[in-house]
């Protein structure tokens, strides 16, 4: 039936929709705010649900802004599938659940998390019988024994710790997990792509909270998960579905677009994170300052007066990071280690946005103690001396 014989309300509704392609195609990915898509046939439509094509049914289970996100991370990760979720914690969620986690299993996780990912393995999975077991991820033979003595079904690390900046030796990790029957997951988001590809370091996941350097404009949350091997990508794909923790078509547009200024953008925060770090170095009133260094090693980067930088007591530095970049965040501590004097300091910056995030544009300064890490104990802060 043509448009023109049927009434008015209903060509309110139909008008204008579901035009032929012509051709020509957009330079850039459209954001298809589309919940679901039609086919000619339901023939058609019953192909795409049993999988004999790979047409797209329901935003749920995908949309093409998204798809152009996961092809693009995809590629920059050298992996061999990605799936992008509504924020980076969900996508840590998923990558854990891919590794098979079950009643009785056990995680090894890094002492030096951020303190969200500490959560979710304490207060959920651990309800769920998955035991946490905390290590020095640095320490690599102690590492595995106890990876040897706990057979655990993943380990979890962060290429750049957080909060006090440890570059993880990906590799040896890698070589530890394998050993043992265990999957690597690597949460790259202090790192991004740009500084580091764990997966051809033998990473089995990448993960990113892509609210932060792949975005970087403080304009969208979202999270990444890139796998290795192709046969995770379905287990990936099967938690958002189930979960329903799919991101949002516009935080996908505008994450892929920030992923095209990410090399310029992290090239110049690097630069100036590492002069920050000398700079500190200096002060008096500034006990620690933590940062990763530009070359093979943090130590080689002091200036003459920078007697106070730790070194990240990291081997994989050069192995890991690009070279002439050691990522763009500063970590310190005051001589006057209390919660007044952090707060004041932060108060007297006259550039930097007190906020609660970091990886955009602007220089941003937070408190671990009393944000990204608040919920830790003051013991646990103690012992991992933050």
């Amino acid at each position: 039936m043509a448009l023109d014989e049927l009434d008015f309300q209903t060509q309110l509704v139909h008008a204008g929709e579901r035009q032929p392609a012509r051709p020509g195609r957009p330079v850039t990915t459209p954001i298809y705010t589309t919940t679901t898509f039609t086919y000619e046939s339901m023939a058609d439509l019953d192909a795409a649900f049993s999988g004999e094509n790979e047409g797209f049914l329901y935003s749920r289970f995908g949309n093409p802004t998204n798809a152009a996100l996961e092809s693009a991370m995809t590629v920059l990760e050298r992996g061999a599938g990605a799936c992008v979720f509504a924020s980076g914690m969900a996508a840590l969620h998923a990558s854990l659940l891919a590794c098979d986690l079950a009643p009785g299993a056990t995680v090894i996780a890094s002492q030096d998390l951020y303190g969200a990912t500490l959560r979710l393995l304490y207060n959920i999975f651990d309800s769920f019988g998955v035991r946490t077991v905390t290590a020095n991820f640095n320490d690599i033979e102690t590492l595995e024994r106890l990876a040897t003595d706990s057979r655990p079904r993943a380990l979890l690390a962060e290429t750049i710790s957080n909060p006090l900046l440890k570059v993880c030796d990906i590799k040896a990790c890698a070589d530890v997990a394998h050993k043992v029957g265990a999957r690597l997951i690597v949460d790259n988001t202090f790192a991004s792509p740009y500084l580091c590809q764990p997966l051809a370091l033998g990473a089995d996941f990448s993960v990113h909270s892509a609210t932060k350097y792949l975005g970087g404009h403080c304009d969208a949350t979202g999270g990444v998960v890139v796998a290795r091997d192709e046969m995770d990508i379905g287990a990936l794909n099967g938690t958002m579905k189930l979960v329903g923790g799919v991101l949002g078509v516009w935080d996908a547009h505008e994450i892929l677009r920030g992923i095209k200024t990410l090399g310029l953008r992290m090239e110049k925060q690097c630069a100036n994170a590492r002069r920050i770090a000398e700079r500190f170095a200096t002060d008096e009133r500034i006990k620690h300052v933590y940062y990763p260094g530009s070359a093979n090693n943090a130590n080689a980067n002091r200036s003459e007066h920078a007697t106070n930088i730790e070194s990240s007591d990291s081997s994989g530095i050069a192995k890991t990071l690009r070279a002439g970049c050691g990522g763009a965040l500063v970590t310190i501590a005051l001589v006057d280690d209390t919660r007044e004097a952090a707060f004041k300091f932060m108060d007297n910056l006259r550039l930097c946005v007190r906020s609660t995030s970091l990886g955009d544009v602007f220089t941003g300064v937070l408190h671990p103690a009393t944000a990204s890490h608040r919920d830790l104990s003051p013991a646990q802060r103690t012992r991992w001396h933050f």
